[in-house]
């Protein structure tokens, strides 16, 4: 249910029951119902709407003004009684006087995908501050632009990050137990050397207690250090912990957990962090792959070894056909890249990393000419205006 506050022109020629039908109707367009509240209950809710129902509203909405000005104002508007005329007058109000907002207007379907795009990105929002996501060893040497600024994000996201030695990690993998859970049961019956998943698992297990200890919504590694120090990767443990909701990342790359955290947070769909591999600009398609992915966005996988090391285990897995979004934020948060696409065929070639994915993509000129980094995130579903309407709220 989504609460809206009605303001209207006493003198207005739309009845009562005319309004109540267009509510209606976007409720129906919306799957869900639209609930008519107080002024009160509309400035206590993180997200509601605000119906101008008439022209002649102007006034009134003056008289509400100073409380609506520090919130996004979402005007719903329909196509009679001078109600769309009303709102561009509100909104410019607005505009001029510090306030901010965005008139909700036209095909119902339409609207309806607005209104979910604004509040799930609000409920993202909500569900990341306070929040915190933890780096484990320094950032891979490589990652030589991947920065970020952890009082930036703090300040608008209200999102902190947490530094984590690695010997620590290294102690924790030396106690050599993990919670078994459907995952790790998963893992033990596949075709596979046992003890390499068994060392595979212990790392799992140490990611599993430092995110506890640490209260850590998600975490990044640097881990191609255990590839000497443990002989073994850290694949199948991010595979499960993402696979259990907690954002998992490689290589220390804190932009990309970030971007996982904001993507996640606004979709609630399993991700991919991913390496931009091949693109075939002529057949308009993109490969990305990488050694780690949450079997829960496959239809099939197996375990393989980990690409650059051919050491330990990792996964190489196989997606359903379908539409997907492509992600990836600046450590700052100052710009962020979203694009849709469709996952074509889950190809495989042993001079990539082991789950492979093909994208048919419109257009390369973003990663050609001005990426965010290398590492970029893959979810399942169309989420492009839920990333903008996100971004848009961070000001």
């Amino acid at each position: 249910m989504i609460d809206f506050y009605q303001i209207r022109s006493p003198l207005s020629q739309v009845s009562d029951e005319r309004m109540d039908q267009y509510i209606q109707a976007v409720g129906q367009a919306l799957g869900e119902d639209l609930r008519r509240v107080e002024l009160a209950q509309y400035l206590a809710d993180d997200f509601a709407l605000l119906y101008v129902a008439s022209g002649g509203s102007e006034g009134y909405f003056l008289e509400v003004f100073e409380q609506l000005k520090d919130r996004p104002c979402y005007i719903l508007t329909s196509g009679e009684s001078n109600s769309l005329a009303a709102s561009m007058e509100i909104l410019s109000y607005l505009n001029k006087h510090g306030g901010h907002g965005q008139i909700l207007h036209g095909d119902l379907q339409e609207i309806a995908k607005e209104i979910r795009a604004l509040r799930n990105a609000h409920r993202a929002l909500h569900a990341l501050r306070g929040k915190k996501l933890g780096c484990v060893g320094a950032p891979s040497d490589w990652l030589i632009a991947s920065d970020y600024d952890a009082d930036a994000v703090l300040q608008k996201l209200g999102l902190g990050f947490v530094s984590i030695p690695m010997e620590e990690l290294l102690t924790e993998i030396a106690k050599n137990r993990y919670e078994e859970n459907e995952y790790t049961a998963d893992f033990k019956k596949q075709a596979f050397p046992a003890e390499e998943i068994e060392k595979a698992l212990y790392v799992y297990g140490a990611f599993q207690r430092l995110v506890g200890k640490y209260g850590l919504c998600g975490v990044s590694v640097r881990c191609f250090d255990l590839l000497d120090s443990v002989h073994t990767t850290g694949c199948l443990g991010l595979s499960i912990l993402n696979s259990l909701g907690v954002y998992g990342g490689c290589e220390g790359d804190m932009p990309a957990l970030l971007s996982m955290a904001i993507l996640g947070a606004v979709t609630g769909e399993p991700l991919f962090m991913c390496n931009p591999s091949r693109f075939d600009t002529k057949a308009k398609c993109a490969t990305f792959a990488h050694c780690t992915v949450p079997t829960t966005m496959l239809k099939e996988y197996c375990l393989n070894t980990h690409f650059e090391s051919g050491i330990g285990a990792a996964v190489q897995g196989k997606f359903d056909e379908g539409d997907c979004t492509i992600f990836k934020c600046a450590g700052d948060l100052s710009r962020f890249y979203a694009q849709e696409g469709q996952i074509l065929d889950t190809p495989f070639s042993d001079m990539l990393c082991r789950t492979q994915v093909r994208i048919g993509l419109d257009d390369f000129s973003y990663f050609l000419t001005n990426p965010i980094n290398n590492h970029h995130i893959v979810c399942r579903g169309k989420h492009k205006a839920e990333m903008e309407a996100f971004f848009k709220l961070l000001g």
